[in-house]
């Protein structure tokens, strides 16, 4: 394997010289004065803290891994988040401090945002999957307006492909599972295949990307959508299937009531409910490479310490058989 002994190996990420001290004089630089309340929010990707200020509210500073996105990309996100806080769309765009929404401390670049408030949606609630249906077609009516420049599209190639060369290619599943492993992800993305196939060609817009529950905060004015940081090009369904959970009638009726909001400002081509579980494998193939790709972080050996056990890839290779199986079954078809 090649896999850090953490326990051995010295820290070599980026991320390891973010230091509280550091993190306040960054916010020091674009004219916001902390008070010393500090607190860590729930992020691996990115480093995301709640900075109290001498006066104002507290502010939500998201420091950006260190090359992951390009500056035009970040600044793609940050202007389609613009485009939907000036549509009324609630979300959580990035501040404008001193003409800019991007700043860069000591090799770091940073954005401050609101701190939004809010709990997690009720999504057994018909009423607020209509209501996130609403919301999310809202966004999707702007996503479509004009594609992005420099972000990637999510499509099999980068969520499947890609990532699956990649998990090969650094020797991270056991080598005796690996062949199993590996035949039972080609069979995988050939179900991927078929179902694109099916779905035939669709448009593609800019999405949240990443939008399950909780990126969604919910306040008594309903839905607040937060942290695009993985929004792209891709279909529409991508931003409804991961609102969708329980057994197969649970979840028709789910998506049904999500397409009744959602078809109030967008339309919604049905062709989509084919690549529901195609995008669900894509998920689940990427987020094994996204974990491996982040393994010199040494907030990830931490926080997922089951990664890349015995258990862990068979567990994958159980769970993808299982989605081969889905992926031949037949859309999922609102009634």
């Amino acid at each position: 394997m090649t896999i850090p002994d953490t326990d051995t190996d010295p820290p070599s990420h980026p991320f390891t010289r973010l230091d509280p001290q550091l993190v306040l004089e960054a916010v020091e630089s674009v004219g916001l004065y902390g008070d010393g309340r500090l607190l860590a929010l729930n992020s691996y990707e990115n480093r995301v803290y709640r900075v109290g200020r001498e006066e104002g509210p507290p502010v939500v500073v998201k420091f950006y891994r260190p090359q992951r996105w390009s500056d035009e990309a970040i600044l793609e996100e940050h202007g389609f988040m613009a485009e939907l806080a000036d549509k009324e769309v609630p979300v959580v765009p990035a501040q404008v401090l001193d003409g800019r929404t991007l700043h860069a401390f000591e090799g770091f670049r940073f954005a401050v945002f609101a701190s939004q408030g809010g709990r997690a949606p009720e999504l057994g609630d018909p009423d607020t999957l209509e209501w996130l249906g609403r919301f999310i077609g809202r966004i999707h009516a702007v996503g479509a307006a004009r594609p992005y420049a420099a972000r990637p599209s999510l499509d099999p190639q980068t969520f499947g492909r890609e990532p699956f060369d990649y998990l090969r290619s650094h020797d991270f599943v056991p080598r005796e599972l690996a062949a199993t492993w590996a035949s039972v992800v080609e069979q995988a993305l050939g179900g991927v295949a078929r179902c694109y196939e099916r779905a035939g060609d669709l448009p593609l817009l800019r999405l949240h990307g990443d939008c399950h529950v909780g990126n969604v905060l919910w306040t008594a004015d309903g839905p607040h959508f937060v942290d695009f940081d993985d929004s792209r090009m891709g279909p529409a369904v991508q931003d409804l299937w991961m609102l969708l959970s329980g057994e197969r009638h649970e979840m028709v009726r789910q998506m049904g009531d999500v397409l009744a909001g959602y078809e109030d400002f967008c339309d919604f081509h049905p062709r989509q409910l084919y690549l529901v579980e195609a995008l669900r494998t894509l998920r689940l193939i990427h987020y094994s490479a996204w974990l491996a790709m982040r393994w010199d972080d040494p907030a990830f050996p931490a926080a997922f310490p089951w990664f890349n056990t015995q258990r862990y890839w068979q567990d994958r290779i159980l769970e993808l058989r299982e989605q081969v199986a889905l992926m031949d079954e037949p859309p999922l078809w609102p009634v």
